[in-house]
């Protein structure tokens, strides 16, 4: 999707930050799998130490992960396991699709949302941007998500960090001032709320991964979700709350 640059065309106002990992998709236990490949191809160890994965950043996991192994966390020691992560992904690009699935509703509502006018669809996932294209083409999700001005997980620790990025790379790309009450986070986890509410975004649970809809609710979110089944009802909620809080 390129740059909103005709000014006879209304721009684009509303920004939408889809998490990938238990929000679009569902790849259970890869995470164990590939950190531990990582670990013995770029550090020599067999992994000992298993990180806790929803919700966090690859930046934060592989720093866990180091200091748990006795490796010093610096520059040079993150980005070695990052790039073999990277290469792991890669190799196993033809095999995604018998890895994970698609979860319901995803696809629709991706598309019915690039419908829709004036919306921007992109990421804050605590995925690497390689590891989010591998995983979204196994399953043809990538069409309408413009990955030049995501928030990704080797950004920062910190998951508030990338919504940041995310927000300031959309406003700079279709020259627009996306307004916190604009921006929609969806994720299932309460790390992904925090995040939007961080910002002053509208922060949206869908309670598809390792918590509940209580422990969504309760984490602040604007607007809870059981799954993203029913496209209709999901697109008006979605929108709806966008508009109650413009």
């Amino acid at each position: 999707m390129g740059s909103v640059t005709d000014p006879r065309v209304p721009g684009p106002d509303l920004l939408v930050l889809w998490d990938i990992d238990l929000t679009l998709v569902d790849y259970s236990g890869i995470g164990r799998d590939w950190y531990g490949q990582a670990m013995t191809a770029a550090h020599g160890l067999p992994i000992r130490h298993v990180p806790t994965f929803p919700g966090r950043t690859e930046r934060a996991i592989t720093a866990e992960l180091l200091e748990a192994h006795g490796i010093a966390v610096t520059e040079e020691t993150v980005q070695a396991l990052f790039v073999e992560l990277v290469a792991i992904a890669d190799a196993a690009r033809a095999d995604m699709p018998t890895l994970g699935r698609a979860l319901p509703g995803a696809a629709a509502l991706l598309a019915a949302l690039a419908e829709h006018p004036g919306v921007v669809q992109s990421l804050v996932t605590g995925n690497l941007p390689e590891l989010a294209v591998c995983k979204l083409e196994a399953f043809d999700l990538h069409h309408h998500l413009d990955f030049e001005v995501g928030g990704y997980g080797g950004v920062s620790p910190d998951r508030h960090e990338l919504v940041k990025t995310a927000m300031e790379a959309a406003s700079a790309k279709y020259g627009t001032d996306f307004e916190p009450g604009r921006v929609v986070v969806i994720g299932d986890t309460p790390h992904d709320v925090a995040a939007a509410l961080h910002h002053g975004a509208i922060g949206v649970g869908v309670a598809t991964g390792r918590s509940s809809v209580s422990e969504l609710r309760d984490s602040g979110a604007h607007l809870v979700l059981e799954d993203l089944s029913d496209t209709p009802a999901v697109l008006a909620a979605l929108v709806g709350a966008a508009s109650r809080t413009a």
